[in-house]
């Protein structure tokens, strides 16, 4: 991992009544909610398009393992959480190009790995030939109902538009008794990288993330027990503006659905200068990526 990643540790997890506030910086063990409880500030499906993402990430598949220094930092958390030792069919969603996934069947499991991007199959699939991947789509996963007991998610999901329909599908997928260990990036996140293009007077070119409360309630509605949540910011550090906004394009995650205008170069003196002036410690300009590492059970 790249020493210009940092991650600010999240407390141990810890039980919490759901009336106190969801996304402090810690832990929280839910066992059960409802809709009606009032814990979500109804929120519109994010536009983001699949189409463009699924392009955007396939164009990143050969630069990806070189440039996903916090991904990966991320992921390793995820898998961090789970059992050393795994055993079963485990599905590995948005598996990106396939190290993760090899890791898990290494573990034991009987891993399928599956992303909505042919690239990300296609180079997977050339890495880990003893691993079997599938393009596919998390809101309409192309396989039978009840055929995983173990599904592994990170840095994946926030790219889809129906949180909903993301938690009916685990829900489908699952064997009974079945858990999912999810790492997603949630709103809030590339705060810094905001105020700087507000201060620059730039327009906002953020997705608009589902929050951690919109996702929770789709676990709860879709029949699942959210058994651990976990809130973690993950710092990534960066010399330059240019260095930091290539980390997020390089591995696909500038796309949004949105069409926005290219940068010139007096915009990127302007950003830089704003990011400096705000944000900059030592010289050093920090991005924030705000996740939930959500542990699930299908009962």
């Amino acid at each position: 991992m790249s020493p210009q990643s940092l991650a600010k540790q999240a407390p141990q997890p810890l039980k919490q009544d759901l009336s106190q506030p969801l996304c402090q910086q810690g832990a929280v063990a839910v066992h059960a909610a409802s809709h009606s409880d009032g814990l979500l500030d109804s929120q519109s499906e994010s536009g983001i398009s699949e189409a463009v993402i699924a392009k955007q990430f396939s164009k990143a598949a050969n630069k990806y393992d070189n440039e996903a220094h916090i991904q990966c930092e991320i992921a390793q958390a995820g898998l961090n959480n789970l059992p050393i030792s795994l055993k079963g069919d485990l599905l590995d969603i948005g598996c990106a190009t396939g190290a993760h996934s090899d890791e898990l069947q290494q573990r034991g499991a009987n891993v399928t790995g599956v992303d909505i991007a042919p690239g990300m199959v296609h180079r997977a699939q050339a890495r880990f030939p003893d691993v079997n991947f599938k393009q596919g789509s998390a809101q309409s996963l192309p396989f039978q109902n009840s055929c995983f007991s173990t599904v592994f998610s990170s840095m994946a999901l926030q790219w889809c538009n129906s949180p909903q329909a993301v938690a009916s599908e685990l829900y489908r997928v699952l064997k009974p008794s079945g858990m999912a260990e999810i790492a997603i990036m949630v709103s809030g996140s590339f705060s810094e990288l905001q105020k700087a293009r507000s201060v620059a007077q730039l327009p906002a070119a953020v997705t608009r993330l589902p929050e951690a409360r919109l996702w929770l309630n789709s676990f709860l509605g879709a029949g699942l027990r959210v058994s651990r949540l976990i809130n973690k910011d993950y710092v990534d550090e960066h010399q330059d503006v240019l260095s930091l906004l290539r980390s997020i394009k390089n591995v696909g995650a500038g796309a949004t659905g949105a069409k926005q205008q290219s940068l010139s170069r007096s915009d990127i003196k302007k950003l830089s200068l704003a990011y400096k002036n705000i944000s900059a410690v030592d010289g050093v300009l920090p991005l924030t990526y705000k996740v939930c590492h959500f542990r699930l059970e299908k009962p």
